[in-house]
């Protein structure tokens, strides 16, 4: 069978079925998943193992009409992410219109104080927080506004609806992708502002005729003019036309009316400087952000070490070893002897060096492995720890499932996985397989897997 890595979306549609499996189990219908895929692999993969997820979850979704909770959060933030691109046009529209005063006069620095200044800030505040890690930083007003107004409402009662939008929330607007995706979101605010007051400005420059003038009250008199100079170098160096310096002195408040040529200079130093200075730094930064926003997702992964995933993999990919009495020999005599069907090892890779630790005499082993070392003491420990620099290959770590996983057996496995190249795996073994391992005790080993960066697909039951 072909294995393809599930979309975001998928693995998101996971995530919101599995927190409206944990509070409204009772209330599906399992019928169409009773027989989904279950047969054995020789191997975990993760892309397998959400393939098949993504399979169960959608025909529990369309089974039990879930489809209208599960889609609701994401046309949520649609909607509101329009809204707040019309605030943004509409902000744009107002600064540029207030900036131009109603005479045949426009200050051109005031002009681009409103509609750069703002802008300049909430980006240098965005690099910021990018830089520092810092979400209320890098994600700008609009953007958490956004974000709050649509799903952080509160709701009395645990619905449906309301824990799928708690998991898309979860899912898709916190830890790396939330930061991304609401980056995107506030580069677009952004761009929506500048487009809306750059396009009203031509429209005004092109029904009314304006003479440009720059004047200051606390700053030298030479000090706009050399900003004047800076700003225009790279527009010169594309191909625009900026003003001179006569231009420049010659606009300044109050020295008289302006010919055609100053007027055409100052306005392309106007839209080229909105341009270079305002669009393109946004451009730029939205791109990245979009890009970076993919690359997050596609890095999205669901987290194996959770109750729910566990005892989903034991059902859909046969994570299990077990032990089979067969029907007695009739013919054994007084005490039949009861044959006991070979364990499968499905998982554990041939040619495995297995070590335990602090196993009794009742340990019960795969037959496909030979305890090498059984850790009870330092001294034992540090003998173990010699043997496993020189491995090559898999190291089983096998441990007695029914008991507490404390500090001193992390201690003791982390001892051991940080002096070895060696591929780690845990196997719990169980003293007696008719009676199962408690699933609050077998969680706590996963999280000692997790603690000791032990993948969760290499933790094997028995």
């Amino acid at each position: 069978m072909t294995v393809t890595k599930n979309s975001f979306a998928d693995l998101v549609r996971i995530e919101q079925l599995r927190r409206i499996e944990s509070v409204h189990t009772k209330k599906l219908s399992y019928t169409s998943v009773a027989n989904v895929d279950r047969y054995p692999v020789t191997d975990f993969k993760y892309a397998d193992f959400t393939q098949r997820l993504t399979r169960r979850a959608d025909l529990l979704i369309r089974d039990n009409g879930l489809e209208a909770h599960i889609a609701k959060s994401p046309q949520q933030f649609n909607h509101a992410s329009r809204i707040s691109l019309i605030v943004a046009v509409i902000f744009g529209g107002v600064a540029a219109g207030n900036a131009v005063s109603e005479s045949d006069t426009l200050n051109i620095y005031w002009l681009l104080a409103v509609l750069l200044g703002f802008n300049l800030v909430a980006l240098i505040l965005w690099v910021i927080g990018i830089s520092l890690r810092l979400q209320s930083l890098s994600s700008g007003v609009a953007a958490q506004l956004v974000s709050w107004t649509s799903f952080r409402k509160k709701d009395t009662e645990e619905t449906i609806g309301s824990l799928a939008s708690r998991a898309w929330w979860d899912s898709c607007l916190t830890g790396t992708v939330g930061k991304w995706r609401i980056s995107v979101l506030t580069h677009k605010f952004w761009l929506a502002y500048l487009i809306a007051g750059l396009l009203l400005l031509i429209l005004l420059m092109m029904a009314k005729q304006y003479n440009f003038i720059w004047g200051t009250t606390l700053l030298s008199e030479g000090s706009l003019p050399r900003l004047t100079e800076f700003l225009s170098s790279p527009l010169q160096f594309i191909g625009l036309e900026t003003p001179d310096s006569h231009q420049i002195s010659a606009s300044r408040m109050g020295e008289g009316i302006q010919n055609s040529e100053t007027r055409t200079a100052w306005a392309r130093f106007l839209i080229g400087a909105l341009l270079i200075y305002g669009l393109l730094p946004r451009l730029i930064a939205l791109t990245f952000s979009v890009a970076m926003l993919r690359w997050a997702e596609r890095g999205f992964k669901l987290d194996l070490y959770l109750p729910y995933y566990v005892e989903l993999r034991q059902q859909l990919m046969t994570r299990r070893t077990t032990s089979k009495v067969v029907d007695a020999d009739p013919l054994a005599g007084i005490e039949p002897t009861q044959i006991v069907q070979p364990r499968q090892t499905y998982l554990l890779p041939a040619g495995a060096h297995a070590l335990g630790i602090e196993l009794d005499d009742q340990a019960c082993w795969p037959e496909a492995l030979s305890c090498q070392y059984n850790i009870v003491d330092m001294q034992s420990l540090a003998e173990a720890v010699e043997y496993v620099k020189k491995l090559e290959g898999a190291l089983v770590i096998g441990v007695a499932a029914n008991r507490l996983p404390d500090r001193g057996i992390q201690r003791m496995i982390a001892d051991l996985l940080a002096v070895t190249h060696s591929t780690p795996w845990l196997l719990l073994l169980n003293k007696n397989p008719a009676v199962p391992v408690a699933e609050g005790r077998e969680m706590a080993w996963f999280r000692l897997a997790e603690n000791c960066r032990i993948p969760a697909e290499h933790v094997i039951t028995t």
